[in-house]
């Protein structure tokens, strides 16, 4: 294939300091490849830890060094614009994908014309479900996305439907969508990015899908554990720039309950 050619995917998987995780998630797409052309995109955001250079041990994969950490909606543009395939698949690099999901969530989008995002059922190492999708984020949805959480989430992922919102920890989204909204707002350096995203692409009438009849592996948390007050500080500056854009009203009462609680931000 030539270089330039045009692919049916391009996966663009943003890392910073996560080199382990990188390997486990290469390691998955190389061992059990889509079958469909594809091309695989990491982006390094200025990692320490020789993520770049491992990336580039794996064949065919494009390493973008970015040379700053420019948190994940910058990154993931930067991949995206590099990119030339005709769906992009935004992926977490501390996931691992199974032989025949890639696939799969392909064949679930290309069947269903007027969805835009497609989502699979995230499970962590012992296949326990995450909560990936939900209502469009405000102030009392929230709070019921906590409660929903401490319910039975298993059941919960169990059933195919239409979310306002799917993780970006694994985002299959059509090119021309992405495009039409102008990829991901770069105001987001970590978190919600995806919940705005999905907000964006609804507002032109796309609908968002999530199918539970495509598990992904989601080692998450990592980010956090090894950089709790980093991490937090980002949601916090991630969650009022949400509010200042969505919620306009509740922006102030947010940043006025944040230094209550003595938050920084």
């Amino acid at each position: 294939m030539p270089v330039n050619a045009p692919v049916d995917l391009s996966i663009v998987i943003v890392s910073f300091n996560a080199r382990a995780d990188l390997e486990r998630c290469l390691a998955s797409l190389h061992d059990t490849p889509p079958s469909r052309s594809h091309e695989i995109i990491v982006v390094d955001n200025a990692s320490t830890d020789g993520s770049a250079d491992a990336a580039r041990r794996w064949p065919g994969t494009l390493v973008i060094e970015t040379g700053a950490n420019l948190g994940f909606s910058r990154g993931t543009n930067a991949g995206i614009r590099a990119s030339r395939g005709a769906n992009l698949l935004l992926l977490n690099s501390d996931t691992v994908v199974p032989a025949g999901a890639i696939d799969a969530l392909l064949r679930t989008l290309d069947s269903r014309a007027d969805v835009a995002v497609v989502g699979p059922r995230l499970v962590d190492a012992h296949g326990r479900a995450e909560l990936s999708f939900g209502k469009m984020i405000g102030p009392f949805a929230e709070l019921r996305q906590k409660w929903i959480a401490k319910g039975n989430v298993d059941a919960l992922t169990r059933r195919a439907h239409s979310p306002d919102w799917v993780s970006g920890a694994c985002l299959l989204v059509r090119r021309g969508d992405a495009e039409a909204v102008g990829l991901l707002d770069e105001r987001y350096v970590m978190y919600l990015e995806d919940v705005d995203f999905c907000a964006a692409i609804r507002a032109r009438g796309r609908r968002i899908f999530f199918t539970p009849d495509v598990e992904i592996t989601h080692l998450r948390g990592r980010s956090r554990l090894a950089a709790p007050v980093t991490t937090n500080l980002a949601y916090r500056r991630s969650q009022i720039a949400f509010y200042v854009k969505h919620h306009p009203r509740w922006a102030p009462l947010l940043k006025l309950y944040l230094k209550m609680r003595g938050a920084d931000i």
